[in-house]
């Protein structure tokens, strides 16, 4: 009975804990399972497991545990969120399996995805048809991203011009110039954009690099910057 009743107050506990630490590491640890996600929320389970019902091992132990391992994973998330390089190693990044209509098998091969498996993906998103895809992006947390062809998108009011005589831009993938105040030149390479152009950009707009949280070249070719000042007086929602 005395070990029954252990076990009820060691499993409210172990409940109690895992709140605690679940609210500290934030939302993204519980919505979007990236690469060390994963591994703390497998690793913190086991404890947390153990915590409750394994009463042969000392509960301060595991209390020990879990919180040291909590520490560990508090400190990787805020690494990962400070540092884009720290980030790409910790989390991975996205993958393109579709680009321009064509699908790249060596990042399928890569990412050991099957042909049945993509269109499993697509068809989860109303694709029948992988003619229709432009770009498909494996995202960190697993999820498919699709952008489709023009003429499969749904037509919105701003898109009607273009079905009356008007030119029609060409779509391309965005590309991401700034990322938390720093340029991205990897991506700058690979696309040809000096950082020049970039500097022109931003004294067009009277702004400075370390004012400029994101920066991406959108699908349409327009430029598009988020800044850390937003400005915004009342936001919808606050954390």
């Amino acid at each position: 009975m005395e070990e029954f009743i252990q076990v009820i107050i060691r499993t409210i506990a172990a409940f109690i804990i895992i709140m605690i630490v679940a609210r500290i590491l934030g939302k993204q640890t519980v919505s979007q399972m990236t690469f060390h996600d994963f591994v703390a929320a497998i690793t913190l389970g086991a404890i947390t497991g153990n915590l409750a019902f394994n009463t042969k091992i000392n509960h301060w132990n595991l209390l020990a545990s879990l919180l040291l391992f909590s520490g560990i994973a508090f400190i990787v998330t805020f690494i990962s969120l400070k540092s884009r390089k720290s980030r790409k190693w910790l989390s991975g990044r996205p993958t393109i399996v579709i680009e321009n209509g064509k699908i790249l098998e060596d990042n399928l091969r890569k990412l050991h995805l099957t042909l049945d498996t993509l269109n499993q993906e697509l068809r989860e998103k109303d694709i029948f048809d992988i003619q229709e895809v432009e770009f498909a992006v494996l995202e960190l947390n697993g999820r498919l991203s699709v952008l489709k062809k023009p003429e499969f998108r749904q037509v919105l009011m701003k898109d009607i011009p273009r079905f009356n005589g008007q030119k029609e831009t060409k779509t391309t993938f965005p590309v991401e110039l700034i990322m938390d105040g720093i340029m991205v030149h990897e991506n700058l390479e690979q696309n040809q954009i000096s950082e020049s152009w970039i500097n022109n950009e931003l004294e067009k707009r009277k702004l400075t690099l370390r004012e400029v949280c994101y920066a991406v070249k959108g699908t349409n070719g327009k430029l598009y910057f988020d800044l850390y000042m937003d400005k915004i007086k009342n936001p919808i929602n606050r954390e």
